[in-house]
């Protein structure tokens, strides 16, 4: 059962900053070096010296990122800019957003907590996408630093029994923290002190079991951290504030949950010839071809986009399209063609587009291996198709794959059976900012759950 609990969050001084617009940042993943550098300029005290400081010429094991981070915190709380609540709290949130399909804004709706950490296999907090050991290495190195969880866990939940419209109703007018970033996204932040509240937040959540949407990497490494404190200070009761995470928690069945794709672009390729690829490619897919540009020079991106989203209703469909290339291709997979792959998926696994990609595309038909695929230095991930397209043409990368957004469902069901998809297999939208609240870790500080 999942152990939720109210705690006591560490938030930049409300009375010192009306609007955080200026302080906040995206997850550090997501993060690129030209954006580091926007986040450095944009205010002294930006979370980004936090969660994502400088390298610098020189750093030694006792001055460099992490140890700065750890220094500004400690001077942003000396210095009041960063106040600790006196008082447990739950932290409801709503972020307004254009998803960009014509639909008009949506509001997502969660709340920050603390989750106890659990073990692997023990089916109440479930991951679904493959981690890698660098980078729990560096948000590890970042949390023994500073003794905090700096960005909240992702979590999703089954809300059928009206949590969130609770906290809702409970939480009261105006918030505490509104404001609006440069990209027309709204952000407000409610704080929630009312004993009774948590104890309906524990009691709702004790039977639900947790996805893990974003933030694979800091929950593996809360875990680590937590074994790590065990062994120093001791297991205790289960209920130190090390045996915790931060998690920011919605429900999966929100309308105002976007899941966007994750297309791949490819720098190089030795050896690609056009013809040749899709000659390979038509023995496991339909291949059609649809021209770039329509009357008056219109790209088609549009139309290859729907073509994607109506022919993937029952069957996995790739786009496809290459640096030089004036048509775009749609590769609708033949009956039977995931058996070619030599390898023994789980029904649940055999549905994703991904692994479709990857077994005949990336690796029969293009030579790549497993190994290739995780090189971010030849491979790019982008939610936008547009934007991906225009990279392709300007000869940036020399071809890309693009696939439909993966249905909820199937990231149910691939959870439920303990299975791992391949890391960037999704893409929930909006990430969770960082920024909002900070959780600081005690270890002889104990958490009060209900």
């Amino acid at each position: 059962m999942a152990i939720v609990a109210p705690f006591r969050g560490l938030t930049y001084n409300f009375n010192r900053f009306g609007d955080l617009s200026s302080l906040v940042a995206p997850p550090y993943d997501v993060i690129s070096p030209e954006e580091q550098k926007y986040f450095y300029q944009a205010h002294p005290n930006n979370v980004i010296r936090l969660i994502l400081g400088k390298k610098k010429t020189g750093d030694s094991d006792w001055d460099n990122r992490y140890t700065r981070s750890a220094d500004f915190m400690k001077r942003w709380e000396s210095e009041d800019i960063l106040v600790r609540s006196k008082h447990p709290a739950i932290y409801l949130t709503s972020h307004t957003y254009d998803p960009g399909d014509g639909g008009g804004k949506r509001v997502r709706w969660g709340f920050i907590a603390l989750v106890r950490i659990e073990d692997e296999g023990s089916r109440v907090i479930l991951p679904h996408e493959m981690t890698f050991s660098a980078h729990r290495d560096d948000r590890l190195k970042l949390m023994r630093a500073c003794s905090a969880q700096l960005s909240q866990v992702f979590g999703l939940y089954d809300d059928s029994a009206g949590i969130l419209n609770r906290l809702k109703a409970v939480s009261g007018s105006p918030p505490r923290v509104s404001f609006e970033l440069k990209d027309g996204t709204g952000h407000m932040m409610w704080i929630i002190e009312d004993k009774s509240v948590f104890k309906m937040v524990a009691e709702g959540m004790r039977d639900k079991a947790l996805l893990i949407a974003d933030g694979h990497h800091r929950y593996e490494t809360s875990r680590n951290f937590r074994n790590i404190m065990r062994a120093r200070h001791g297991r205790g009761r289960g209920n130190r504030s090390y045996e915790y995470l931060m998690m920011y928690l919605s429900d999966m069945n929100d309308k105002g949950l976007t899941i966007l794709p994750s297309h791949r672009l490819i720098k190089r390729c030795n050896g690609f010839r056009p013809s040749t690829f899709l000659k390979k490619a038509s023995q496991w897919f339909e291949v059609a071809e649809l021209p770039v540009s329509g009357p008056k020079g219109r790209d088609r991106c549009n139309d290859l986009k729907g073509a994607m989203a109506e022919k993937g209703e029952n069957s996995s469909v790739l786009g496809f399209y290459y640096h030089g290339g004036d048509r775009y291709y749609l590769l609708s997979l033949r009956t039977g063609a995931m058996d070619e792959t030599g390898e023994k998926l789980h029904p649940s696994l055999r549905k994703l587009d991904v692994l479709v990609l990857s077994g005949l595309i990336l690796q029969k038909s293009l030579g790549f291996t497993k190994e290739d695929q995780d090189d971010d230095r030849n491979f790019h991930y982008n939610s936008d198709m547009a934007d991906a397209i225009s990279l392709v043409k300007s000869g940036e990368y020399k071809m890309a794959f693009f696939l439909n957004p993966t249905k909820m469902e199937h990231i149910k069901e691939v959870a439920s059976n303990s299975l791992i998809m391949p890391r960037k297999s999704t893409y929930f939208y909006p990430k969770v900012l960082t920024g909002l609240v900070f959780n600081k870790i005690d270890p002889h500080e104990t958490i009060q759950s209900t």
